[in-house]
């Protein structure tokens, strides 16, 4: 009976293939689990998150064909050079490529690039939200506004000002490198504006003419105040019910942040939270090294576990982190947004009985995080890391956490190594305690054979980053068939598989490092 057999299927339609996903009334797992081993994937944990998952369920799906699958890994790639002046490159930069692949719908990542153009340098950065999509969407539009003005001499901000005050137009500050999906809120733009301009107005009484902006401070100073303003606007609220919303979202859902700020060879890297950047080194016989320039703020960090145990009383040392998550709830120990994790309970109630009926929808805003006792349990304070390029750094990956939990940093520093160069460094042949045949061994030398062939399909290279970090089997391979399954998953399950994927990747210049660095030196 077609009536009965819709209340256990969905049909889905992918980019030109259709899916079938059947499920019995106790599951949510599909029997492909054996193939894709994946386990539930979430960063926040609500009071009703703690469900198992369990027994199976059937997928059944066609195999997507190789123009299928390129379609849906290239539909938000982007690329951007840097210009040539008099037919040489002045940048440490030559430029950069980035793309995404959504495994939540709408998809929580967010990227954001640009030059600076008041000062010099180039920003890039990843914004990984949780509990929805708003934070990480102001972050992607707001943050690099304030590193900027940060990064401004006290007369160049005296300038701006005056241009406000007098009505005239304001000189660019950023030249933004965008997708046509990244997505800019014109509704917010005026309340963005001026909160940034009084973080500006502050910055010219506290600085001083001739004063020189130090960078480090800028991006500290930059990330903790747009996190007060995102507090502050929640807080009081907006005439316009949109806009009140709004800033609600964005106060109560959360994003981290993983921001790279490039002048020649200054490279500094501000996180917060759990994305990650690294490093791509060559060595000397041609090889790939990964040098790590951010940590992750998570349970893993014994750094910053001490940290948030130290800012608590010991009667919380068992609560404070519990199961691996701040309060048993939040993967990442720093974020902006979060208010459920800041603010006092009296305040959080005050707000969200004179907000929008919207707003109580939100199972997220509904209840208190357990044993909340000494707010703020959690911090947007970036950790900083300044490294001074060579010409052996040859490239930077910064990605969400997506990323990194399916390759590792050095498999990661490989794979895109060997596509810049074209060089492949030919390795035994791994195959991770698996028993195979020699027909099988012969069928994997063989397909490594054809993939150095057919290595330059993708013509950006965070989008063949992106193939292997889905589709690489347990020999380290891309398994055409594991990549058209994972990118074929129906919404409601994807995210049970897997994150959503952001990738930038910045390609250095090493002959002007080199001049650069001589000229530093003399």
């Amino acid at each position: 009976c077609l009536s009965s057999m819709c209340l256990f299927s969905r049909c889905v339609y992918i980019s030109g293939a259709f899916f079938v996903c059947a499920f019995s009334a106790r599951t949510a797992m599909p029997v492909t689990s054996q193939l894709l081993r994946g386990l539930p994937h979430t960063k926040f944990l609500s009071h009703q998150s703690s469900r198992s998952y369990q027994t199976a369920s059937v997928l059944q799906s066609y195999i997507l064909t190789p123009p299928q699958v390129n379609s849906i890994l290239k539909a938000n790639e982007y690329s951007f050079k840097v210009p040539e002046f008099d037919g040489k490159n002045v940048s440490s930069v030559m430029g950069f490529e980035s793309n995404q692949l959504p495994a939540n719908a709408p998809i929580e990542d967010r990227r954001s690039a640009a030059t600076c153009l008041q000062t010099r340098g180039m920003l890039l950065g990843v914004f990984d939200g949780h509990a929805g999509c708003a934070c990480a969407q102001a972050l992607s539009e707001r943050l690099f506004y304030y590193v900027a003005v940060s990064l401004l001499p006290h007369n160049t901000l005296c300038e701006l000002e005056a241009a406000v005050e007098a009505g005239r137009a304001l000189s660019p500050i950023l030249q933004w490198h965008k997708h046509p999906n990244d997505y800019f809120s014109r509704e917010a733009q005026n309340l963005y504006f001026n909160s940034l301009r009084t973080y500006w107005q502050e910055l010219i009484d506290l600085t001083s003419p001739g004063e020189a902006p130090d960078t480090h401070e800028a991006l500290l100073s930059a990330f903790k105040r747009l996190d007060q303003d995102i507090s502050l606007e929640a807080q009081v609220g907006d005439p316009n019910a949109f806009l009140h919303y709004w800033v609600l979202r964005v106060a109560f859902s959360g994003a981290t942040a993983c921001v790279a700020h490039i002048d020649g060879p200054d490279l500094f890297i501000a996180n917060a939270g759990d994305a990650r950047a690294v490093l791509g080194v060559q060595e000397e016989d041609g090889s790939f090294r990964a040098h790590t320039l951010s940590n992750d703020h998570n349970a893993q960090n014994e750094d910053e576990v001490a940290r948030i145990r130290s800012e608590h009383p010991a009667s919380e040392r068992k609560t404070v982190i519990r199961q691996d998550r701040l309060l048993g709830l939040l993967m990442p120990f720093r974020a902006f947004g979060d208010v459920k994790f800041k603010w006092s309970i009296e305040l959080q109630k005050r707000v969200l009985e004179s907000g929008p009926d919207q707003l109580h929808e939100n199972e997220h805003t509904k209840f208190i995080p357990p044993n909340y006792h000494t707010p703020p349990y959690l911090t947007a304070a970036p950790e900083i890391t300044y490294h001074k390029l060579r010409p052996q750094d040859r490239f930077l990956v910064i990605g969400s956490d997506g990323l990194w939990e399916t390759l590792h940093r050095q498999e990661v520093v490989r794979i895109v190594g060997e596509y810049l160069t074209g060089v492949h460094q030919r390795q035994p042949l791994k195959v991770g305690g698996y028993r195979v045949t020699l027909g099988q061994m012969q069928g994997l030398l063989e397909e490594r054979k054809a993939r150095l062939s057919s290595a330059f399909e993708d013509q950006n290279s965070a989008t063949h980053l992106m193939r292997h970090a889905v589709g690489n089997n347990e020999f380290g391979t891309v398994d055409h068939e594991r990549l058209s399954k994972m990118l074929s998953l129906p919404e409601e399950l994807a995210r049970m598989y897997r994150d959503d994927i952001t990738i930038i990747i910045a390609q250095f210049n090493p002959h002007v490092i080199g001049a650069q660095r001589q000229e530093g030196q003399s």
